[in-house]
């Protein structure tokens, strides 16, 4: 099967997106949001597997080629909804779907939730809602998270010394991937600078949230979703483990083999992710 990428930019005027285009001009509209510190490449093995679908693949504010948000701004969930929203206005989608996986799940959750009539289905790779707190624990989280914003200004980035160092360094990161994972990554999300390579990725993006919603303002959005919504939750990921989360869902959910990058650690997982959205998007 051949299959062409575009790369296309958005000026959203705050801020300049990078996105991966996917798919015939006449197939159903689509964003795909990547997980945190992922990038557009996060969809490199299964967008070419999707059946008539024209994908918007974008690298999130500072992540991959896209800007980094301004000095003295954060990066708010919210934030991210409202630049999707942008990015769809500027395609001139008045309704379209959204594919997320991971952080792109739950910004595509939050999206769907505040505003249900412009999207029209819901594909989501482990990922759901934001992680969630008590409200008495809000005034020392914000307090910590301050604390952690002071600190940043003294570390710097790691420099590794050739690509294969960053490519094994990310296999073992927060959340471990396959090599072919790291490398489909490292290559959108590494820069030369001197005395090697480093990642593109904004470091306030490190920073502990600020505020965090309680589990019943994370589900209000769950509960606000009115279009097809499809969960594929990774049997060895995040999700499969939080059953809080998990039970009582509205929609469909299908638990498939893999780790939390499944659709992208090799081909067997990404055949698997793509066959059910093939399935999720042909259904009336």
């Amino acid at each position: 099967m051949t299959f062409t990428v575009e790369e296309v930019r958005f000026n959203l005027g705050h801020i300049e997106l990078a996105a991966h285009l996917y798919g015939p001009e006449d197939g159903q509209p689509v964003i795909a949001l990547h997980g945190w510190l992922d990038n557009a490449n996060s969809f490199a093995r299964l967008a070419p597997q999707l059946e008539g679908l024209r994908i918007v693949a974008l690298d999130l504010a500072g992540h991959g080629h896209s800007g980094h948000r301004p000095a003295g701004a954060s990066y708010a969930l919210a934030d991210y909804v409202f630049d999707v929203l942008q990015v769809a206005e500027q395609l001139g989608w008045p309704r379209f779907a959204l594919m997320g996986h991971s952080l792109g799940a739950i910004i595509s959750v939050l999206l769907a939730g505040s505003l249900p009539e412009r999207i029209t289905r819901l594909a989501l790779i482990d990922g759901l809602i934001p992680l969630t707190s008590d409200p008495e624990s809000a005034a020392e989280r914000m307090g910590s998270a301050m604390q952690a914003q002071l600190r940043l200004s003294g570390k710097k980035k790691p420099v590794y010394e050739d690509l294969q160092r960053a490519v094994q360094a990310r296999m073992k990161g927060t959340v471990p991937v396959s090599r072919e994972a790291a490398e489909l990554l490292a290559q959108r999300g590494l820069m030369p600078v001197p005395g090697g390579y480093t990642w593109r990725s904004d470091s306030r993006l490190t920073l502990p949230s600020a505020i965090r919603l309680t589990h019943q303002q994370a589900m209000s959005f769950v509960n606000a979703i009115r279009c097809p919504t499809q969960l594929l939750v990774a049997a060895g990921g995040m999700l499969a483990k939080n059953q809080l989360v998990l039970s009582g869902l509205p929609f469909d959910v299908v638990q498939l083999e893999g780790g939390h990058h499944l659709h992208l650690d090799d081909q067997q997982g990404a055949s698997a992710v793509a066959h059910c959205i093939n399935r999720f998007f042909a259904a009336s």
